[in-house]
């Protein structure tokens, strides 16, 4: 019996199937250890003896590896084919570790996509476990042991906040300083001139003479200048048409896979990952079971020649000839990490109509935009006809233009997800007199910069370097469950904690938490990773440097900085401040506790069904937290200090 490890039990399952009974393959279930909470500030890491790590098994998962090992002990061949990516090798290296196999020569198997073919062929030719990997995701996990912990550490004694780590407070930074921006932002006020002509009834604006670009006029004395076009009408100087080429979007990656799918159904980066791991790991398709796409953590757009080889002819057949494009070439300085293909389906043939039967309904929608993105991507591009009526009046320009697609090429399969208007050109002459029906003053206010939205922020991480594919996700999910940032109709905004922690890390860590010294880091990693630098190398670099920041901090770090409010404290007149206390966010005058003792009552819901206060006769009973649990309090606190046991009604079913 040959056994082969992998991490999904669901994997597990689907490769089975593939290999019958001469093979057994099971799961570890993920990670089967980590590092322990040992020794000095229990980092589970030995600083002084060159960070040595002391690893610990999971409990939950001793049942598991003595099973392994048992299986391993009858095997007369194992194999570990846990995921493609530096965290996969690393529980490869761990599973080896633990169950007593020979680090070098033990086979590894290494597939992109879990499909008969691939599983087969990666069979006959194993490799033997990546070290300059394990040793990056190593180092990784040591840094972001270190710096979580320390830093997390400091901020709960200091400040009363939660958390911090290595990737996650520096997207709090991203978050924090956008909102600054935001809240800096002065508006300026200028105006653009429109118009509509009698006949046709096409629509104009203003342009400058020389590039054609919308003119703002900001004085009244200009503006009314150009309202006496008006009764003049506008001259047709020239018409220009111009085709643009119009090429489709890459292959997705995961981070443009989780921007799209949040930009198109509004998918969380958690949840859009959760999807493409079941379509990644195997589906029923009638009797068969297969992985209909790729490996989902990838920085890569490169497709492989067999994909680009089946899509090319599903094209010609499907579309025609004169469609078949040609694939997008990653670029040769691009820094890709942990990738070797883009996210495709792992079969042209297995469309999205033929397998939405199988899928759930979001299941369905991702794996149609992943299959549809792919394929289009192997389109010729569309051509636009762009035309450009020119009109003169007086020593104003004025341009009306109108876009036909000429050759709708890649938009054949991409137009429900671009969704563009297109109208053809009106018939007009030059040197005509257009009569102009109406013509109006737009107000322009500069706009702050937007909110971050799920998407945005991962693009903007991946642009700056900031993490990785596989931590996108759940670096976002982090600052969620820190109560870091709140988001309200799909943006980001930071909370009162957000504000805190970030606020003084960059007070005090400003040379460590900021996007720079964050992208160089990966940047290390990835030299580890291809042999050019050792794990001691980057954490002796690191951790001399980042102690005496720790040290300095915790001597002279203070309390939570206060966010004034527009409201007034009803007692002695000074301004209402949010701060933030061991048992959350609170409002109290500005003057506390030096010569004013006002704290705001938190506004609560009151149930219709709330009992009368006994003590006052006016408020109502409501649930209340306090420091040792809930509990029952007048409304009208701190008016009436009335409270009693919040008692639970415990309700049992009729046997």
């Amino acid at each position: 019996m040959k056994l082969i490890i992998v991490e999904s039990p669901t994997k597990a399952k689907t490769i089975q199937k593939y290999l019958g009974n001469g093979y057994k393959v099971v799961a570890s279930k993920g990670h089967i250890r980590d590092l322990a909470f040992t020794g000095e500030k229990s980092l589970g890491v030995d600083v002084k003896n060159n960070f040595a790590p002391d690893y610990v098994t999971d409990t939950y998962k001793i049942g598991t590896i003595n099973y392994l090992k048992k299986l391993v002990d009858s095997a007369e061949d194992v194999y570990l084919a846990t995921d493609p990516d530096r965290e996969g090798e690393a529980i490869a290296w761990h599973l080896a570790d633990v169950l007593g196999l020979d680090i070098n020569t033990t086979k590894r198997l290494e597939f992109h996509e879990i499909t008969k073919k691939t599983v087969l062929e990666a069979i006959e030719k194993p490799r033997t476990i990546d070290m300059n990997l394990v040793s990056s995701q190593e180092t990784r996990r040591i840094l972001d042991r270190i710096i979580g912990f320390e830093l997390s550490g400091l901020l709960q004694k200091k400040i009363y906040t939660r958390s911090a780590g290595r990737v996650q407070s520096v997207a709090l930074k991203l978050i924090v300083d956008r909102q600054k921006e935001i809240d800096s932002f002065v508006v300026e006020t200028s105006y653009g001139i429109k118009g509509k002509l009698t006949d046709p009834k096409i629509e104009f604006e203003l342009v400058d003479n020389e590039k054609l670009q919308p003119v703002r006029v900001n004085g009244q004395d200009e503006l009314n200048e150009v309202l006496k076009v008006k009764g003049k009408g506008l001259t047709l100087q020239d018409i220009v048409v111009d085709d643009t080429t119009r090429y489709a979007k890459p292959p997705f990656t995961t981070s443009s896979l989780q921007q799209e799918a949040f930009s198109q159904f509004h998918f969380s980066a958690s949840k859009t990952s959760q999807l493409a791991q079941k379509l990644y790991e195997g589906v029923s398709i009638g009797e068969e079971t297969t992985g209909l796409i790729t490996y989902m953590r990838t920085d890569s757009i490169r497709l492989s020649p067999l994909f680009i080889y089946t899509a090319k002819e599903y094209i010609k057949n499907e579309l025609g000839e004169d469609y078949v494009g040609v694939a997008r070439v990653q670029k040769e300085d691009s820094n890709v990490q942990d990738a070797h293909e883009a996210i495709r389906p792992t079969k042209v043939e297995l469309t999205p109509e033929k397998v939405k039967e199988y899928l759930g309904r979001d299941e369905y929608k991702l794996y149609k935009l992943i299959w549809t993105r792919a394929v289009a991507s192997i389109v010729k591009p569309s051509i636009i006809a762009t035309t450009k009526n020119i009109f003169t009046s007086d020593n104003y320009t004025f341009v009306s233009k109108s876009s036909e697609l000429k050759f709708d090429g890649y938009k054949k399969l991409y137009a429900e997800y671009e969704k563009e208007k297109y109208s053809k050109p009106k018939n007009m002459i030059i040197d005509n007199v257009y009569s102009i029906a109406s013509l109006d003053i737009e107000e322009h206010n500069t706009r702050p910069p937007y909110k971050y939205s799920e998407g945005s922020l991962i693009k903007d991480m991946e642009e700056l370097g900031i993490g990785r594919p596989s931590t996108y996700a759940s670096t976002i999910d982090s600052l969620k469950k820190s109560a870091y940032i709140s988001i309200e109709k799909n943006y980001i905004s930071p909370t009162l904690n957000g504000l805190n922690a970030s606020i003084k890390l960059d007070e005090f860590f400003s040379d460590i938490v900021n996007v720079e010294y964050t992208a160089n880091m990966e940047k290390g990693l990835d030299l580890i990773a291809e042999g050019e630098k050792t794990r001691l190398d980057a954490l002796n670099a690191f951790y001399a440097p980042f102690e005496e920041k720790m040290a300095f901090a915790y001597k002279n770090m203070t309390g939570a900085n206060e966010i004034y409010t527009d409201e007034i404290c009803p007692k002695c007149g000074g301004r209402l401040v949010k701060k933030q206390g061991r048992y959350g966010e609170y409002v109290c005058c500005e003057n506390k506790p030096r010569t004013c003792d006002y704290v705001k009552p938190k506004e609560v819901t009151i149930s219709e069904h709330a009992k009368d206060c006994p003590k006052c006769k006016e408020g109502k009973l409501v649930v209340r937290k306090g420091k040792y649990g809930n509990f029952l309090g007048c409304s009208r606190y701190p008016e009436c200090d009335y409270m009693e046991a919040f008692k639970k009604t415990t309700y049992y079913k009729k046997k």
